[in-house]
């Protein structure tokens, strides 16, 4: 069940390739939710500051049982706390309220390039790395033009781009763009909210192989190559999204779900969104 492969990052370090995310839970049902989740095999959970549950991922992982070192933790900095000294202060934030020396990933959740802030915020990422706050620096909701003025101005490259990718918003150009820069692609809501549950590709290779929509379509994304990041507080079903990788998708089964892609986003418009 749990024999996933890690991928590597280009600055030496590596991220299991299937992650449990916390947006959305309830902080009081973090905690357990994130316990059961890293009892079930899930070695890399997903938080952000914005999600208002820092300090109930960092009381699952501290009563999981599983060592620190064994667990990939991610956070990320909010659109209002861009900039030099407000992306330090909640970078220090979120590891108090996790109660970890050291993040292994934090990302600058959107670009937000109305308010021009991200190359400043990268800037002050880089420096906190270099000292050790976090092991690697990425970016999530990035488009091609936001990832390239962010290489071009600072010369450092992200490790990985966290967005929106599922059978109807496939994202193939973006995702290029970070394989041609070495730059790991992550999907978030990687079931599309089960809106395609029920398209003929997905029913058909579920019939054929026994397995849910759901785990037909972690397993696409398993088999693109890129990250994915799932989310359930059901212990059943959390050991049922990561129950994929015992079976394959055949080339025709891929090529199917390939068609499912007309654009349709669940999440905001990265070119414009600036929520504070």
């Amino acid at each position: 069940m749990t024999d996933q492969k890690n991928i590597a990052f280009h600055d030496g370090h590596a991220i299991p390739q299937l992650g449990f995310g916390i947006w959305q839970i309830p902080q009081d049902e973090t905690a357990a939710a994130v316990a059961s989740a890293i009892k079930t095999g899930y070695r890399l959970i997903d938080g952000a500051f914005i999600y208002g549950n820092e300090a109930g991922l960092g009381e699952g992982l501290r009563s999981s049982g599983v060592p620190r070192e064994e667990i990939f933790v991610t956070t990320k900095i909010w659109n209002r706390d861009q900039g030099r000294d407000k992306a330090r202060a909640s970078v220090e934030r979120s590891l108090k309220r996790i109660g970890v020396d050291q993040l292994d990933l934090v990302l600058i959740h959107w670009p937000v390039p109305s308010q021009d802030l991200y190359i400043e915020t990268w800037k002050a990422m880089i420096e906190m790395r270099n000292e050790g706050l976090m092991r690697s620096i990425g970016v999530s909701n990035f488009n091609a033009d936001h990832l390239a003025r962010l290489i071009a101005e600072t010369g450092e490259t992200p490790v990985l781009n966290q967005i929106e990718i599922n059978p109807l918003l496939q994202q193939p150009d973006l995702r290029a763009v970070c394989d041609a820069h070495k730059i790991v692609t992550q999907a978030w809501t990687p079931l599309g909210n089960a809106r395609s549950f029920e398209a003929k590709p997905i029913a058909t290779a579920a019939a054929r192989t026994g397995k849910s929509p759901a785990q037909v379509i972690l397993r696409w994304h398993m088999q693109l190559g890129h990250a994915a990041i799932a989310r359930s507080v059901n212990p059943g079903r959390q050991a049922e999204n990561l129950n994929v990788f015992d079976f394959t998708l055949t080339d025709d089964e891929m090529k199917a779900i390939e068609g499912l892609d007309v654009g349709l986003r669940n999440g905001p418009d990265p070119s414009v969104f600036k929520m504070k």
